[in-house]
Order: structure tokens, then C-alpha cells, then sequence
């Protein structure tokens, strides 16, 4: 029992990072719309539902694998505020082109 619980804690972040889920599937990612604050740290837990599939955040130099049945974290702190697309980078099929979100940062 103890042994899990250090798993878990070791698990989350320490720096008071927010952890947020994402999923990944032809040709959605869930949630569509993140909201962040500036200056806090971010854990982006990305699951793919199906297929190979990546995770590109051009405006924070972010581009990431995300395989099929495993778990891609990608930490960083925005540090302004605005709204930013993010979209798959590996492609995924017909309806690829559509598979994006947006990321808004306030302060």
C-alpha cells in the first residue's frame, strides 16, 4: 500500500503544476478549448484513442509524438497572454487538416 502511494505522489507534479487531460482521436481532440493562466505551470496529459497522432503548439515551439494506448506529457508555463492553436501533426486520414483546439492564456 505504501508503495502505491508513493507512486501516485510521485506521479504528480511538485511545482504546483496544473494537470490537464487531453484525448486524441480521428479528428478531435477533447477538450477543443484549454484555458490557462499565465506564469502557472502546466502538465498536458495527451491519450490517443486509436492512432499515432501529435500534439503541435507552434507558438510555444511544442511538437509531440502521441502513440496509441500510452500517455505524452508536455510541461511549460505560458508566459503570455492570448489565444493559441494547437493541431495534430502527424497525419491521421481524411479530416486531418480539422483536428486542432485552441489554447487561451489570461492573466
Amino acid at each position: 500500500m505504501i508503495s502505491l502511494l508513493l507512486a501516485a505522489a510521485l506521479a504528480l507534479p511538485n511545482d504546483g503544476a496544473q494537470v490537464i487531460q487531453v484525448s486524441a482521436k480521428k479528428f478531435e481532440f477533447s477538450p477543443a478549448v484549454i484555458e490557462l493562466k499565465i506564469g502557472v505551470p502546466v502538465v498536458l496529459e495527451i491519450t490517443s484513442l486509436d492512432r499515432k497522432h501529435g500534439f503541435a503548439l507552434p507558438d510555444f515551439k511544442i511538437d509531440e509524438q502521441v502513440e496509441a494506448g500510452g500517455v505524452t506529457r508536455i510541461r511549460f508555463v505560458p508566459d503570455r497572454a492570448g489565444t493559441f492553436a494547437f493541431h495534430c501533426s502527424v497525419f491521421c486520414g481524411s479530416g486531418h487538416e480539422d483536428m486542432g483546439g485552441t489554447i487561451v492564456v489570461k492573466t
